[in-house]
């Protein structure tokens, strides 16, 4: 038995304009699994983990999804002009330049230009 793949979760009040904004805010490819449950192809992904505070049940099942850019602004001019919104102004966090993209429903996503070597890329 192998593992074929991962399957992420947003959850947003905005169901419906978040996929929409996937879809044609960040052009990503997607399949409709019945009644208009899109579902998305995503970006060559890679998965980090970070140390929590006490046992992860405490966390409350914390995760986090980030997409990752080559170059940050560029990305947010497109995607300005798609209409996606951004919260602050793009911040040096050590691993990258990171943003938060405020997506329909208040979903908070960060985008980031890494300057970590990237996994994808082993």
């Amino acid at each position: 038995m192998a593992i074929i793949g991962s399957h992420m979760l947003l959850y947003s009040s905005e169901a419906g304009a978040l996929r929409r904004v996937l879809r044609d805010g960040l052009g990503m490819k997607c399949v409709d699994a019945g009644h208009g449950w899109l579902i998305f192809k995503l970006p060559p992904s890679e998965l980090g983990v970070h140390p929590a505070e006490g046992p992860a049940s405490q966390s409350r099942g914390l995760h986090q999804i980030s997409f990752m850019c080559d170059d940050l602004g560029e990305t947010m001019a497109e995607l300005r002009a798609k209409g996606v919104r951004f919260a602050g102004e793009p911040q040096n966090a050590g691993f990258g330049t990171t943003v938060t993209m405020v997506l329909p429903g208040d979903v908070n996503v960060m985008l980031y230009q890494p300057r970590h070597p990237l996994a994808i890329d082993a």
